[in-house]
């Protein structure tokens, strides 16, 4: 009776929304147990840390083309795509393991692997939300949407630490392939609809997958709102990328710890986008991006750089992750609304380039500068070491701890830049929605004016 009085297209999207909780499940659990295999295997953040560049990389390389793709096919279809063929990489490992032939290159060709065909899985998933529900339910959506990924991280770390020591890793992989059956199997249920035809199959596969790049750039505000996320994703995956070894290092290895710290990220996640989806979200959208990435950068400094015990790295995670829904939420309202349909395949694949583009790099030098000159820095208690251990403590960890607090400080200063830019914090009011001929009857205050950014409009659909 309640899924039929919601909104049109609500139930499809909550059935959507449903299925992607087992496949996370399974996913996160498996991300999980391998982390730990892999920290056992070679006690350095450097491994831990190049698991995650070899599946960001492969994945941000082919977006442009991936979601050119998505224009092209079937949605629904793209998305089926995507968990079975990222699954056999998982299938691959499971074989390795059972056969106790597996060893931590392999971790990084099959991150390879998943992260091509999961480059398939964000735009075609945003895409078809932005046709199945009309769009003042966008911000709610994005609000369920990362409660759902939030809520995963509750459960997964917690199950997959406590079923590590009973079923090992290899049953933790059986769930994760039972996980994706469903998911599958739910996902063929539902409807998505098909957005207006444009000629995309006359054009080269090249020209589309550009395209996405010039629409931005010629949007200066969208670009200048992305240049944020830039920065954000720069300072974040620094510090992000040390935050296992940090907890494993100050713990001495307490894997059990790491997954009940890393579960009040998905508490605050849950919580968060249950906020969103309930409240809507903020009229200001930009505002709700800037706020949102400045409270996480640095609550993230504050807790997980200063923080030296369970509680600390808990309420951390807590909070980090309701500005983070608050961000994430309002960042995929102003693009759902900005972007017709049609186009969003390509544009949302290029935004996520552009915006993560810094993140590889990010991921490839953390480790190093963790092994390498955080942690001897704080090892030596003369010099500097002795007036920040004030600050993150003394011993194992707290280099990387010192690493967390430097870059989510230079978070926060991202953060301060975007609102300093009239065009970034007025970018909801500058570009018109997808489905308007005209500009808003409100006007931007005289002080909030920005010359040469009047209301774009968008292109006609060839």
């Amino acid at each position: 009776m309640l899924l039929k009085n919601l909104p049109k297209g609500m139930k499809d999207f909550l059935i959507l929304w449903a299925g992607q909780l087992f496949t996370l499940l399974g996913t996160s659990m498996t991300a999980f147990a391998l982390t730990i295999w892999a920290w056992q295997v070679s006690g350095t953040a450097t491994a831990l840390a190049m698991v995650g560049f070899f599946y960001f990389l492969p994945s941000l390389i082919v977006s442009p083309v991936a979601g050119a793709l998505v224009d092209r096919w079937d949605r629904k279809m793209v998305m089926i795509l995507s968990d079975v063929c990222s699954s056999l990489a998982t299938l691959v490992i499971f074989i390795l393991l059972v056969s106790g032939r597996l060893e931590i290159w392999h971790l990084y060709v099959a991150s390879a692997w998943s992260g091509i065909f999961q480059s398939l899985q964000f735009p075609a998933f945003s895409a078809a939300i932005s046709i199945m529900v009309p769009k003042e339910h966008y911000a709610r959506t994005s609000g369920f949407t990362s409660m759902a990924e939030s809520g995963i991280y509750i459960l997964a770390p917690m199950m997959a630490g406590a079923l590590v020591g009973f079923i090992g890793v290899k049953g933790v992989l059986i769930i994760d392939f039972i996980a994706l059956f469903i998911a599958i199997t739910t996902i063929s249920f539902i409807k998505i609809p098909k957005p207006k035809k444009t000629e995309t199959e006359k054009k080269s596969l090249w020209k589309d997958s550009i395209f996405g790049f010039q629409y931005i750039v010629k949007r200066k505000p969208l670009l200048g709102l992305l240049s944020v996320f830039f920065l954000a994703n720069l300072f974040g995956t620094l510090g992000h990328m040390v935050y296992s070894p940090m907890i494993l290092s100050r713990t001495g290895d307490n894997h059990l710890i790491l997954g009940i710290a890393q579960s009040f990220f998905g508490i605050g996640g849950v919580v968060g986008g249950l906020i969103i989806g309930i409240w809507g979200g903020p009229k200001r959208k930009a505002m709700g991006v800037i706020i949102g990435l400045s409270g996480s950068s640095l609550l993230g400094a504050l807790f997980f750089g200063m923080g030296n015990h369970l509680v600390w790295w808990a309420i951390g995670g807590l909070l980090v992750s309701i500005f983070g829904s608050l961000s994430y939420s309002s960042s995929q309202a102003i693009w759902m609304s900005k972007v017709a349909p049609e186009f969003q395949g390509r544009v949302f694949s290029c935004r996520r380039f552009i915006a993560q583009c810094i993140s590889p790099v990010a991921m490839l030098i953390a480790g190093p500068l963790a092994d390498n000159f955080f942690e001897p820095m704080m090892m030596n208690p003369s010099g500097a070491s002795s007036y920040l251990s004030y600050f993150v403590g003394s011993g194992p960890g707290a280099g990387m701890a010192l690493m967390m607090l430097a870059f989510g400080i230079l978070g926060l200063l991202a953060g301060f830049w975007g609102y300093m830019n009239p065009a970034i914090r007025n970018v909801d009011r500058i570009i018109l929605d997808h489905d308007e001929e005209f500009a808003w009857e409100e006007e931007v205050e005289s002080e909030d004016e920005v010359p040469g950014f009047a209301p774009i409009p968008q292109p006609a659909v060839t």
